[in-house]
């Protein structure tokens, strides 16, 4: 279960990460209270997942999940540049992140 609240963890940082530009520094109320809203949750989420996870085990794994959602969204959605490196690090990163899960004891 706690492997659960990861993902959905690691989701909302997803969904905060992108919910950051629209505030336009911190100067729109309503983005910024989203913003902030989502990075509440996602923290709140992670903290729980840590009650069972290891806290380093499960920090590099909501990040990592927070960078791949990030980065793929910036690229689909935002028209952020592709290129071979970034590539070959988003597959290091989900690498990771399945050895990180195949490798805990729980």
């Amino acid at each position: 279960m706690a492997w659960l609240i990861l993902i959905l963890a690691g989701a909302v940082e997803i969904a905060w990460s992108q919910s950051i530009k629209p505030t336009e520094g911190f100067t729109k109320p309503l983005a910024t209270l989203v913003c902030f809203a989502l990075a509440a949750v996602a923290v709140y989420l992670l903290s729980y997942s840590m009650k069972t996870l290891p806290v380093g085990t499960a920090y590099a794994v909501f990040t990592g999940i927070g960078a791949v959602g990030a980065i793929g969204l910036g690229v689909a959605v935002q028209k952020d540049p592709m290129s071979v490196g970034r590539a070959l690090a988003l597959a290091l990163i989900v690498g990771g992140i399945v050895l990180a899960r195949v490798t805990d004891p729980e």
